[in-house]
């Protein structure tokens, strides 16, 4: 009796292996990470925020109306709440990826106003500020870019024959995504130029569009 429950325990191992039921562990745990890393980068983007905002209001006579804009992007990115759920949920995803695309708008919109102020360009802090907002930009973008890779990989297993049938068994769901529509418009991280001349600064910017997918998650505020 033994020896059968060891072959029948072996043989099932071998079929869950052929199954690919470990490759869509090992998937999904690097998903995960990616997921994680893309989340801590956007967190460290909202802490940005309130020093960034508190510099710009030291400028006197400052669009307000940028700063507002500013303020409420993060407000409305830090609310989306994210759960272990918002990867399998398209529209909580999209939700998420919308509100980190309107923060990433307004931030443009203010950078590239304050070329207007030379003051404010010559602030120190600002000038730090920008620079580490620049950073957490790109980290932001290749965070991203992992996570878009992580998820092809885990969706063409947990959508191809047969390992799908060791998904759909073990309750494995294909991963929201970032649209490559929103991606090609997000991931260029906001430049200004502090060496431009005053007079060169450009005319009154128009509001910038919000962006066309992006997504959904609750960052602390």
């Amino acid at each position: 009796m033994r020896k059968l429950l060891t072959v029948l325990a072996a043989l099932a191992s071998l079929s869950l292996t052929n199954c690919g039921y470990n490759t869509i562990q090992t998937n999904d745990e690097q998903l995960k990470s990616a997921w994680s890393e893309v989340l801590n980068q956007y967190q460290r983007r909202a802490d940005l925020v309130p020093n960034l905002v508190a510099t710009v209001k030291g400028e006197a006579n400052f669009e307000q109306d940028t700063l507002r804009q500013v303020v409420e992007a993060r407000a409305k990115a830090t609310s989306v709440q994210v759960t272990p759920e918002t990867l399998n949920n398209p529209e909580a995803f999209q939700k998420f990826q919308q509100a980190q695309g309107e923060l990433s708008s307004a931030l443009s919109r203010l950078l590239v106003v304050s070329e207007r102020y030379p003051d404010l360009k010559a602030n120190q802090s600002f000038r730090d500020l920008r620079v580490q907002l620049e950073g957490t930009e790109n980290r932001i973008t290749v965070a991203r870019n992992r996570y878009i890779q992580a998820v092809q990989q885990y969706n063409v297993l947990a959508r191809s024959f047969p390992s799908n049938l060791t998904a759909m068994v073990f309750g494995y769901q294909p991963k929201a995504n970032f649209t490559v529509q929103n991606e090609a418009q997000i991931s260029v991280p906001p430049t200004v130029d502090f060496g431009r001349s005053a007079a060169s600064a450009p005319a009154p910017v128009p509001a910038a569009p919000s962006p066309s997918a992006p997504a959904s998650t609750t960052l602390t505020r």
